[in-house]
């Protein structure tokens, strides 16, 4: 999907929200583990309740790699009930030396047909410029992230002076550009989000960490939107347990509705 499409997509949709697919064998209602794949009914109702409120999906790898060979059959067909007009986004945090990030951008972009993944930039350029080469297809940064052990390395000062996260930054837009790279910025320091988009001023932002994480939804998008939106904002279990019950898609679609209505204001 091409950044005008996105945009087109959170246009039309007033929203710009992303819905992250982290589906819990020990989380999901008990009333669908008699399914012969109890995952693959949650994704499914999940999708269908959020659809018309989201313009991104974002299954994570952990959850389906932890069922064995079966999670990788579930992950294609949660896949296929995703529309093309949604961006899919693979958190797979990968990120290894450029031939095997090429096979990495292959297997995700070819074979699971998604629209970006994201990535981990740590082994540098070399690693993360193979998931650039792919026309129509995002690399996802992780850049400053909201987890307490972020601040072991990614606020460390450089010889330069910025910070390593501000390093990432400023040097991953030589190797790709706003058509397809976005970085992770985490929702629960809003005050970062406003001088990241400093340094960042075109790209896209994946910002998880409203709603359970205890992200303000307002405070992110006053510091991180940008002329052209700039953001998909994810919430993930705010969502998808939003009830333990027969109704948990019911809420599920009620707390999407919440966040999109939310998110309507800003886009003009």
């Amino acid at each position: 999907m091409t950044r005008a499409d996105l945009l087109a997509s959170i246009k039309a949709r007033k929203s710009f929200l992303c819905v992250g697919l982290d589906p819990d064998l020990e989380k999901i209602p008990k009333h669908l583990l008699r399914h012969e794949d109890p995952v693959l009914a949650f994704n499914r109702q999940i999708i269908e309740a959020t659809l018309p409120y989201c313009v991104a999906y974002k299954p994570n790898l952990a959850f389906f790699e932890a069922l064995g060979p079966s999670g990788w059959v579930t992950l294609q067909q949660t896949l296929a009930l995703i529309p093309k007009t949604h961006f899919t986004i693979a958190d797979a945090k990968r990120g290894d030396i450029g031939n095997t990030s090429t096979l990495y951008a292959r297997a995700f972009f070819e074979k699971l047909s998604v629209d970006a993944i994201t990535v981990a930039p740590y082994m540098g350029e070399d690693s993360v410029k193979p998931f650039l080469a792919f026309p129509g297809k995002w690399a996802i940064l992780l850049a400053h992230t909201s987890n307490p052990g972020s601040a072991n390395f990614q606020t460390l000062q450089t010889r330069g002076g910025n910070k390593v996260y501000e390093e990432v930054i400023v040097q991953a837009q030589r190797w790709g550009t706003p058509d397809n790279l976005m970085f992770v910025i985490g929702a629960t320091q809003a005050d970062k989000i406003a001088e990241i988009r400093q340094l960042a001023p075109d790209h896209f932002f994946l910002v998880p960490g409203v709603g359970a994480q205890g992200g303000d939804l307002d405070a992110v998008c006053r510091a991180g939107l940008n002329a052209q939106i700039g953001l998909l904002v994810n919430a993930s279990r705010s969502i998808l347990y939003a009830s333990s019950g027969e109704d948990f898609a019911a809420h599920a679609e009620a707390e999407a509705r919440s966040l999109q209505q939310q998110m309507a204001k800003f886009i003009p």
